[in-house]
């Protein structure tokens, strides 16, 4: 192991570590106004949600690792309290990129990015018409944790309303990750997009009920399997009860013979086609 206390080395050197360490990470795409009237658009990856009763999200504009410095958006918030976080997909990676640079205060990176302002409808800052989600925020809080280059400035926001496109929504009116053409940044240079062919659909775990039985409940030669790799193990781990002699040997009867098929592979394709029990009677019979 490569370890070190962050102290102890370079600001530049640690921020590319946590970058690299914590990624992906969302993009907000944040729009703000000054009193004046300025308007802002930057990109930042330190963001999430953090809440749904208030719907709550937060983004940190960092100081200048280099000069120190707060970014525009950090001082139009603290002038207006308001801000919208547009969320940008890949058709819009490298306009968004453009709009990240270190502009003078007053540029327009609308303008810079070629993006279309539109109208809020209950805050000042204008909302990114080809964002495929766009959320008018209040600004609730501003934790300040440092006053040294690199120090984050955590923008605590409520969520006043949400606007979606309706080409990213299902039948069900929900967001759709196959629509959706999600762009994530990495450390350094590097983004990443969500393929959907790189899209998991895990079933929920932990829901009252339905707890899987665990690592500890299995059988000892499957949690020490030398060909079974963790996440094989936890998903069989994930039923909730182990089967029983009367089900192995229904199961047993009513199956084709392994016709030759190598035990490992049979059951790995259990496993893909969530048939954990199935994978499960196989392993112990």
């Amino acid at each position: 192991m490569h370890s070190f206390v962050p102290s102890e080395i370079p600001v530049p050197r640690l921020h590319q570590y946590l970058l690299g360490a914590i990624a992906p990470r969302p993009i907000a795409f944040v729009s703000t106004q000054s009193k004046e009237g300025n308007i802002n658009l930057s990109p930042f990856s330190f963001f999430n949600v953090f809440g749904s009763n208030p719907p709550v999200l937060i983004f940190s504009p960092a100081r200048s690792g280099r000069t120190g410095t707060t970014k525009h958006t950090l001082d139009y918030v603290q002038e207006s309290g308001e801000c919208v976080v547009n969320i940008i997909n890949h058709s819009l990676l490298h306009q968004a990129s453009l709009a990240s640079g270190e502009y003078p205060k007053g540029i327009n990176e609308f303008v810079k990015g070629g993006f279309t302002a539109i109208a809020s409808d209950v805050v000042a800052p204008p909302r990114v018409a080809e964002c495929p989600v766009q959320m008018e925020c209040r600004v609730m809080q501003i934790v300040m944790t440092g006053l040294k280059g690199g120090a984050g400035n955590l923008v605590i926001c409520e969520i006043l309303k949400i606007h979606i496109h309706e080409n990213v929504l299902d039948a069900e009116d929900m967001i759709d990750p196959y629509k959706m053409d999600y762009v994530a940044r990495m450390g350094k240079n590097w983004w990443c997009r969500i393929l959907p062919e790189s899209i998991i659909d895990i079933p929920a775990a932990g829901i009252a009920g339905k707890l899987g039985i665990g690592y500890d409940a299995l059988p000892e030669s499957i949690r020490k399997s030398d060909w079974l790799n963790g996440n094989e193990i936890a998903q069989l781990a994930s039923v909730t009860s182990m089967p029983g002699k009367e089900e192995q040997d229904a199961y047993m009867l009513s199956r084709e013979p392994l016709a030759g098929e190598p035990l490992q592979e049979e059951v790995r394709k259990l496993i893909s086609a969530r048939k954990y029990r199935e994978a499960l009677i196989l392993l112990c019979v």
